[in-house]
C-alpha cells in the first residue's frame, strides 16, 4: 500500500502537495497538522476542498481519502510514527524551517521501524537549504530517504471560509491557489519513479532557486510597494496603474533578469536566455495581477525586515544585479519604500538599514545604501 504523509495543513500543502499526491494514486494520505478545529474539520469527511484561481473564474477541486492527526496528541503521535514509517513520500510545508525541531522526532522513529525504505521527502519552507537542514534534524541513518528542496512559484493564501468554499464544510478557512501548477524539485535516485504529480526535476536547483528569489519574489515585493503607495489594496488593482507595471516589467526583465541571464549564461536552459526569460516575466506579471486571486496588497509587503535583508528578495537582488555590473534602479526605488516605512524618516534609514544587514559596514553596504537613501 503506498502512503503519503504531509506536515502542515496550509496552502502550500493542499494546493501542491495534497493535490499531486491524490492526483497520483496513492492508497492512503496522511497529514499532521496541530490544529486542532481545522483537524476536526477535515477528518469529519475525510476530504479537503482547494479553491483554484484560473484566468476566468474560481473553481473547486475536493480530494478525499485524506486523515488529520496532531502530533502533540500521544494517540495520534503513534498514528503519525506509523504512517512516517509506511510512507514512500513526505512532503513538509510549514511556515519555516525553525519547526523542524517538532517534526524530527516523530518522523525518525518512524523512519526508524523501516529504516532501508525508500522515500523521498520534499521540503517546501522557501530555504533554499530546507532539505539540508531537515536532514540534519533527523539524522542521515537512513541510507534509501532522500531530502529533496523545492521551487514553489505558486501564489497562494488562506481565506475566510465566508469569502470561499471552505477546506470542509465545518472549517472557519479557505484555500485560494493559483491554477499554476509547475513544481521545481532536486534530483535522487529513483526520483522519476515519484507517485506526486505536478513535480519537476532539475539536476541543479540552485539557479532556479535564485530566479524564484531573485525574480518572482523580489518583484512581486516591488510591485506590492508600488502599489501600496499609489492606495492599491489588491495586486490586480495595478492593472490601473500601467505606469508601475512597466516598473516591474523593467525591474523583471533589465535588472534581475539580466543578471540572471549572465550569471546563468553557460546552463544551456531557456529560462536564463533573453527570451525565455521575458517569457517568463511577461507570465508571472499576468498571474501576479490575477483578479480571481486577489492577493492582497498586506500580504505581498508584510515582513519588510526579512525581505530587506542582505540576502533575501530586495537587497539581495540588488547585490546580484551589482554583481553583474547591471544598476539595480527600479529595484532600488522598491527597497527604500519599504526602509521608510520601517525606518518613519529618511534621516533613520542608515540607522535601520544597518540593523538589518550585517557587520561590519562596508564599501558595499555603502554603495547599496547610496542607491536607496
Amino acid at each position: 500500500m503506498s502512503t503519503f504523509v504531509g506536515i502542515g495543513l496550509g496552502p502550500i500543502q493542499t494546493g501542491i502537495f495534497l493535490a499531486g499526491a491524490a492526483r497520483g494514486g496513492f492508497d492512503r494520505i496522511v497529514i499532521a497538522e496541530v490544529n486542532d478545529a481545522l483537524k476536526t474539520a477535515v477528518n469529519a469527511v475525510h476530504s479537503v476542498t482547494v479553491n483554484i484561481a484560473g484566468t476566468d473564474r474560481v473553481r473547486q477541486e475536493t480530494y478525499e481519502g485524506v486523515e488529520v492527526f496532531n502530533p502533540t496528541n500521544p494517540v495520534e503521535l503513534e498514528k503519525l510514527i506509523s504512517a512516517a514509517a509506511d510512507a514512500d513520500e513526505v512532503a513538509t510545508a510549514l511556515p519555516s524551517v525553525k519547526f523542524f525541531t517538532s517534526s524530527a522526532d516523530w518522523l525518525r522513529a518512524g523512519f526508524a521501524r523501516q529504516p532501508n525504505r525508500r522515500r523521498f521527502v520534499y521540503t517546501a519552507e522557501n530555504n533554499n537549504h530546507a532539505a539540508e537542514a531537515l536532514a540534519a534534524a533527523i539524522g542521515r541513518q537512513f541510507p534509501a530517504t532522500f531530502y529533496l528542496n523545492t521551487v514553489i512559484g505558486k501564489m497562494s493564501g488562506v481565506i475566510p471560509a465566508a469569502e470561499r468554499v471552505p477546506l470542509a464544510p465545518a472549517a472557519a478557512v479557505g484555500h485560494l491557489v493559483e491554477e499554476f501548477n509547475h513544481i521545481y524539485i532536486s534530483s535522487c535516485p529513483g526520483i522519476e519513479e515519484r507517485k506526486t504529480v505536478s513535480l519537476y526535476v532539475k539536476p541543479d536547483l540552485l539557479p532556479f532557486e535564485e530566479a524564484k528569489l531573485y525574480g518572482h519574489n523580489a518583484v512581486h515585493f516591488l510591485l506590492g510597494m508600488l502599489g501600496k503607495s499609489a492606495g492599491c489594496a489588491f495586486m490586480n488593482e495595478l492593472t490601473d496603474h500601467p505606469e508601475l507595471l512597466a516598473k516591474g516589467r523593467a525591474a523583471f526583465i533589465d535588472e534581475s533578469g539580466a543578471a540572471l541571464c549572465r550569471k546563468y549564461a553557460t546552463l544551456n536552459d531557456e529560462l536564463f536566455t533573453p527570451s525565455g526569460y521575458q517569457s517568463y516575466a511577461d507570465g508571472l506579471l499576468t498571474r501576479m495581477t490575477n483578479p480571481f486571486l486577489r492577493d492582497a496588497i498586506d500580504r505581498v509587503t508584510r515582513d519588510p525586515e526579512r525581505k530587506l535583508g542582505w540576502d533575501d528578495r530586495v537587497v539581495g537582488t540588488m547585490r546580484l544585479a551589482l554583481s553583474q555590473d547591471i544598476e539595480p534602479r527600479h529595484f532600488s526605488e522598491g527597497a527604500r519604500l519599504a526602509a521608510l516605512e520601517l525606518a518613519g524618516s529618511p534621516e533613520r534609514l542608515r540607522q535601520k538599514l544597518a540593523e538589518l544587514w550585517p557587520k561590519p559596514w562596508n564599501a558595499e553596504h555603502e554603495r547599496l545604501f547610496g542607491l536607496i537613501g
